[in-house]
């Protein structure tokens, strides 16, 4: 009787032509946020793209310019100025998009990269290269502005799956970018950075005609304060429950900074690699890197939980890093990547835990400060792993590889003391 009663009172909620109607919607915005993401996953590729294919090339594109053989340093220094650039604009980029909306700073973003691979492709001397890894750096601060996106459009329940893909895609951008670098780098050392100024024209252009807009801009007037990168960190060390998890944001962007600096380098002097391998190993990391989070953080995380997963990624990272370091063959690198697939297993869920520990309104800040955090991490990682690298290169080269696991035996004790809680 009751349910007779309720379908005769409310007709419109078990009406045919009601469910139709909500299907019809829901799809329409399925199909609309599938679109803003295939933008967004677009953008985030290409940004991997433009980093990965300058490693298989830095070198010989330094010896040129510089007309030097030690070229350890200068490297050092680039990777350190695109990451300075990264530090002082992503807390800015961040707190435009949550003031004047997503869609218009990605777009001056995605205009900037392509403006930033043209000065590089034609750059004749150091400097110039330095102000394309400047404006590269720059550009690349949209990561904070594109993950706020993501945050904006994804319910809580499918936000560590898009992180997951999100981290992913850029995994995918370091597969084709180092290939895409160490083939065209072998016909001309400026052909990948035409390639990538092609490819961000064309994102731009998909991007202005496609992506929405994904959160109505607050139009709140700019606090000049807000220019200053280190005034966002007071922010995180006023809320002493987000300092560990950016902590954690910090040495894993450090350590991970040790690839794109020595990878190159530590490849020629071992196993004499060309361009070609240099790429292809870098591309093979990639995969392995995109291949696990697209598939593993949510089941590992059921399985494990977030610290566990953590340590399990720690791990597997570990392992990898010390075979490397007594690699004698080539070989011995590409069948060792399987397991760095366990390295990535535990940023994803990080990022989907730090997503809610924040109110809605302020997901532009918060992902902006993390990747101040993670710039900054940046900075450092680049100028110590170079040097150690310096240090070691003339009697053992893959001792850089042991110094990446001293940092991550460092990071375990703060792991161990995590509490995953939301901020009040």
């Amino acid at each position: 009787m009751t349910e007779a009663t309720n379908s005769v009172t409310n007709p419109a909620t078990n009406s045919p032509t009601n469910s139709a109607t909500n299907t019809v919607t829901n799809t329409a915005a399925n199909k609309a946020s599938t679109k803003a993401l295939s933008v967004i996953f677009a953008a985030i590729g290409l940004d991997a793209v433009g980093i990965g294919l300058i490693f298989p090339i830095l070198p010989r594109l330094l010896e040129e310019v510089t007309h030097g053989d030690n070229v350890a340093p200068y490297i050092g220094i680039m990777t350190a100025l695109y990451a300075v650039m990264q530090f002082i604009f992503a807390p800015v980029l961040g707190a435009l998009s949550d003031r004047l909306g997503r869609r218009p700073v990605l777009l001056i973003s995605l205009a900037g990269a392509a403006i930033n691979y043209l000065v590089m492709a034609f750059a004749p001397q150091l400097w110039m290269l330095l102000l394309g890894r400047a404006i590269a750096g720059l550009t690349s601060a949209n990561m904070s502005v594109a993950m706020a996106y993501i945050t904006d459009i994804s319910p809580e329940d499918q936000r560590a799956r898009r992180f997951g893909l999100f981290n992913a895609v850029f995994g995918a951008g370091f597969i084709i970018g180092p290939i895409l670098g160490g083939v065209l780098g072998d016909y001309g050392l400026r052909l990948p950075f035409i390639a990538a100024a092609i490819l961000n024209a064309a994102n731009l252009l998909m991007a202005y005609f496609v992506l929405p807009e994904s959160r109505t801009p607050s139009r709140e007037k700019l606090d000049l304060a807000a220019l200053n990168p280190l005034l966002p960190m007071r922010w995180i060390f006023a809320m002493k429950n987000l300092v560990p998890v950016t902590v954690v944001f910090f040495i894993l962007s450090m350590t991970g900074e040790v690839y794109g600096t020595c990878w190159a380098l530590w490849g020629n002097d071992v196993f004499r690699w060309n361009g070609l391998w240099i790429g292809l190993s870098l591309g093979t990391y990639g995969l392995c890197q995109a291949l696990a989070q697209a598939f593993l953080p949510g089941p590992a995380v059921k399985l494990l939980g977030e610290r566990g997963t953590i340590l399990t990624g720690f791990a597997g990272t570990c392992l990898a890093l010390v075979v490397m370091a007594f690699a004698k063959q080539g070989w011995m690198v590409f069948a060792v990547m399987p397991v760095f697939v366990m390295g990535g297993v535990g940023i994803p869920a990080l990022q989907s835990l730090a997503s809610r520990m924040v109110d809605e309104s302020r997901q532009g800040q918060f992902q902006g400060v993390l990747a101040s955090a993670v710039s900054l991490a940046s900075i450092i990682g680049p100028l110590m792993f170079s040097t150690l690298y310096f240090v070691v290169r003339s009697q053992w080269p893959g001792a850089i590889w042991l110094t990446v696991v001293v940092v991550y035996a460092i990071a375990v004790p703060l792991v161990l003391s995590l509490r995953f809680r939301s901020a009040a």
